[in-house]
C-alpha cells in the first residue's frame, strides 16, 4: 500500500479485537451446566481474550506475516495440548468421592445401629429395674 506522502509503502497492521459477550455465548452453548462451570468457562474465555489483546498490541512491530505465523503457532499449541479437563481424571475423582461417601454412609449407619442397640439395652435394664420385686425391708 502506498501513501500519498512520499509514495512509501505502509506495511503496518492495525488489529482490533472486538469484544463479544462471552457470557451470552457460554449460556447459549452450555445450557445444562452449573453456574460454577459457566463462570469458570467465562473466566477462561476472558483470559484468552485478554491474552490475545496483549499479543495483538505487541504485534504492532511485527510484519503481517510474522504476526500471522505467531498466531498460527499459538493456535496449534492450544489445539495439540491436552484438554483442559481430562475426562479420566474427572471420572476417577467422581468414583473416589462415591466410594468415600459410601464408606462414610456405612460407618454412620453402623454407629446409628449400635446407638439404637444401646438405647434398647438401657431401656430394657431400666424396665427390669423398675419392675423388679422389692425386698420386704422397706
Amino acid at each position: 500500500m502506498t501513501n500519498e506522502i512520499g509514495n512509501q509503502e505502509d506495511n503496518s497492521v492495525k488489529i482490533e479485537i472486538i469484544p463479544q459477550d462471552s457470557s451470552a455465548l457460554v449460556d447459549e452453548q452450555m445450557p445444562g451446566e452449573s453456574d460454577e462451570i459457566k463462570n469458570e468457562t467465562k473466566a477462561l474465555i476472558e483470559a484468552i481474550r485478554t491474552r490475545a489483546q496483549l499479543e495483538a498490541q505487541s504485534a504492532g512491530s511485527f510484519t503481517r506475516e510474522t504476526y500471522i505465523e505467531a498466531v498460527r503457532k499459538a493456535r496449534e499449541f492450544v489445539e495439540r495440548n491436552q484438554p483442559l479437563i481430562e475426562r479420566d481424571r474427572l471420572e476417577n475423582s467422581y468414583e473416589h468421592l462415591k466410594q468415600e461417601a459410601e464408606k462414610n454412609w456405612e460407618s454412620i449407619a453402623r454407629e446409628i445401629h449400635e446407638f439404637g442397640d444401646r438405647l434398647a439395652d438401657a431401656a430394657k435394664a431400666a424396665w427390669d429395674a423398675f419392675t423388679a420385686p422389692r425386698g420386704s425391708n422397706r
